[in-house]
């Protein structure tokens, strides 16, 4: 309960906010596309999940090579608070977010759900999973018995490791449960903690290129109700339907910016260390050369969301009693806004 106050609390002060920022700061607001005849660039704002990464180049590509100036945008790039981007842009903190089908679960699994919608993929398939050192051999969900596990303590989290480890013969009970928000993957591993959950593309790329040999259980590979959407691109739906020929305007720019990472991924991952100096610039690059094939993997059409994929996750959400309240089916995401 206390969550749910801090958070309706949170929305208000960011809509009060955010309405006082566009009266004042704004020379063009994205606030309808009807009957607009600036000739000035039109403000357009997206928040990011965590601190800047790969999965975030393609926006970094849009801002440098002025993909989002030749549709007529100014683009602020935003770095959020942690874990509050949904609230944010549900409340129009701001226009466009980054985030995650699994955490926007709760958001729709309410009669009140948040108005944000998924209107692109990042990376076409979930690229996160179960990474440990080689030397505890660990490599299949069974043997994860035994060892400990690094836990934020999410029943959706949880979930997913109960179901690879059980669906391998594996006993889930044995596993030791560590509360911890591991920040530093390649640290965590040389502890007490056994595995850790990880993004492959950044935390993965990390173990690599600090010398570590690993075993990586990818959660796609053990169930197609797992190869969910992991990130997505969000946007505020009063946005979405006030300015849909800015929100297309908006990811037709991204899109470029993520097809020249596909193409160019040395050069796209110079862009990101530009922007953002404090990056390890090898691992950037050893990243973006990962990814690479990744962000579009066989559909032709950057940021396509499939629909049978993204109801059979939700789907197996609630069969597992992991959400309060059914999704419908093409609940939470729409393909409308994506360039052709």
């Amino acid at each position: 309960m206390k969550k749910k106050i801090t958070a309706l609390f949170l929305c208000l002060v960011l809509v009060i906010g955010g309405l006082t920022a566009c009266q004042s700061t704004n020379k063009a607001p994205a606030g309808n596309d009807n009957g607009d005849k600036s000739s000035e660039l039109k403000k357009v704002r997206i928040v990011l999940d965590w601190t800047p990464n790969t999965n975030h180049t393609g926006l970094y590509v849009a801002q440098e090579l002025g993909y989002f100036k030749e549709e007529g945008l100014d683009v602020e790039i935003m770095q959020p608070p942690e874990g509050s981007t949904t609230s944010l842009v549900g409340a129009g903190g701001a226009e466009f977010g980054i985030s995650f089908q699994d955490t926007l679960a709760p958001a729709y699994a309410t009669d009140n759900p948040m108005p944000v919608t998924a209107v692109a993929a990042v990376i076409q398939h979930n690229t996160s999973g179960i990474i440990s050192l080689k030397k505890l051999g660990i490599d299949s969900p069974k043997k994860m018995e035994g060892h400990s596990y690094a836990t934020w303590d999410s029943p959706i989290e949880q979930a997913i490791i109960k179901k690879i480890v059980e669906d391998d013969g594996g006993d889930y009970s044995k596993i030791k449960m560590i509360p911890n928000t591991v920040t530093n993957v390649v640290s965590a591993l040389q502890t007490n903690i056994d595995t850790v959950w990880v993004y492959y593309a950044w935390d993965g790329i990390a173990t690599k290129v600090a010398g570590l040999d690993t075993n990586y259980l990818n959660f796609a590979d053990y169930g197609k109700e797992l190869d969910f959407y992991s990130p997505v691109i969000i946007a505020n739906d009063s946005f979405l339907k006030k300015n849909p020929d800015t929100a297309k305007k908006f990811l037709n720019a991204v899109r470029r910016g993520y097809e020249y990472a596909i193409s160019e991924p040395e050069k796209a991952a110079d862009i990101l260390v530009k922007a953002v100096p404090e990056l390890d610039s090898k691992m950037v690059t050893e990243s973006q050369k990962w990814l690479a094939d990744k962000y579009k993997a066989e559909v032709t059409r950057w940021g396509y969301i499939d629909k049978d994929r993204w109801d059979g996750f939700y789907n197996w959400l609630y069969d597992n009693k992991l959400i309060e309240k059914e999704i419908p089916s093409g609940t939470g995401f729409s393909n409308d806004y994506l360039a052709d």
